[in-house]
């Protein structure tokens, strides 16, 4: 089920500067991370967003998740 959660989770150049995006649609994964993150429901985002879906808002959860799947940290100095 997860893989074909993050299957909607497209990559294109062309679209959004490459940034990884919900079906190849404008809808960028830290845009929708935002609007859950603004104490939005899922429920409201697929009100004002018609053009998405319940799993695509799951897969954004999923990717976000994946991405926070790492065995440390370090800080880089500048």
């Amino acid at each position: 089920m997860n893989d074909i959660l993050l299957q909607r989770i497209t990559y294109n150049p062309d679209i959004c500067h490459g940034k990884p995006c919900i079906r190849g649609l404008r809808y960028p994964v830290e845009f929708i991370l935002e609007l859950l993150s603004s104490d939005m429901t899922i429920e409201e985002i697929l009100i004002d967003y018609d053009d998405l879906e319940r799993e695509d808002i799951l897969a954004a959860l999923l990717f976000a998740s994946r991405l926070t799947q790492v065995k440390s940290m370090h800080k880089i100095t500048s």
